[in-house]
């Protein structure tokens, strides 16, 4: 029985990569990287910035560098996440690309079913304080109504500048927050293609992957994340200008350099799903399409020989 239980227990992880952060610059993570080293770390990456701050951006490229069958660690929890709802979504994309988490003072680790529970029951936690914050909301809403009171912000209501500058400064810092919780689900894509593909292309190769982005959308994010040092200027340069003939040769290149392990049968199902009419006629994408493409791509440099 115990040979049995053995067997079917997880894999360990592949590599143990540590994430330090302190608040301000004044302070050492000397503490922090010690026990991460005591625990069996292979890397340690630092921060310097307070628990409230969006911008993170080590913590940002080190989600996007993790690859199935890593485990990132921490050694509190509130190292890593500003609530218990970035944790979750955090935690959440972790687990869909295969990578485990482990919080060394807290009973959090995916790698095993202990872990697991611990972190339904900081679900239910978070779900349960959604639901409290909104029924004191509501109630509060009817009070003032019984009151004669209007709902609301009222220097919002009169247009005082202070009071427009928080809420627009408060949606602003929510944008950002949105951006960076979601960065390693696209800006990987967008960093393969570009600036050697157009934003359309980006586009459509993002929305195959189950996202809904315009290309007025995705430029804006993009715009922002090279404001914050999140993402490389260079992304934003243009593309290069190729004749009309080229767009299905460039189109192509982009879905094999978004995912090189399709076969060439597979790239044609996408062209077809896509409604792209083939180069030479008829109703469907033919492998040997793909490949003559493919090969006008790698003369033109977009992809590799």
């Amino acid at each position: 029985m115990a040979r049995a239980a053995t067997s079917n227990s997880p894999p360990p992880p592949r590599r143990l990569i540590g994430y330090a952060r302190v608040s301000t610059d004044d302070q050492l993570n000397d503490a922090q990287v010690d026990e991460l080293r005591a625990a069996g770390c292979h890397r340690i990456h630092q921060e310097h910035g307070s628990g409230a701050s969006r911008a993170r951006p080590i913590l940002t490229k080190l989600l996007q560098e993790l690859i199935a069958g890593d485990a990132l660690v921490v050694v509190r929890l509130d190292r890593l996440a500003r609530s218990v709802s970035h944790l979750l979504n955090v935690i959440e994309d972790l687990e869909k690309r295969g990578v485990h988490f482990r919080s060394l003072r807290d009973p959090i680790d995916t790698s095993t079913p202990q872990g697991m529970f611990s972190l339904q029951v900081l679900g239910a936690v978070a779900q349960l304080e959604r639901a409290l914050i909104a029924e004191r909301t509501k109630a509060g809403m009817t009070a003032a109504k019984a009151r004669g009171r209007l709902a609301g912000n009222p220097g919002l209501r009169e247009r005082r500048p202070g009071a427009v500058r928080a809420i627009s400064a408060a949606r602003n810092r929510a944008y950002l927050d949105e951006l960076i919780s979601s960065a390693q689900t696209w800006l990987p894509t967008v960093r393969q293609l570009r600036p050697q593909h157009s934003w359309d292309n980006v586009v459509r190769i993002l929305n195959r992957k189950g996202h809904d982005w315009t290309v007025e959308r995705l430029r804006r994010a993009m715009h922002r994340m090279v404001r914050e040092k999140l993402a490389e200027p260079e992304l934003l340069g243009r593309s290069p200008r190729r004749p009309p003939k080229d767009t299905l040769m460039k189109l192509v290149a982009a879905i094999a350099i978004a995912d090189p392990d399709l076969s060439l049968r597979e790239i044609a199902a996408q062209l077809d799903q896509m409604h792209e009419r083939p180069p030479r006629g008829g109703r469907k994408w033919q492998p040997s399409s793909v490949r003559a493409l493919l090969d006008e791509a790698r003369r033109f440099g977009l992809l590799r020989p």
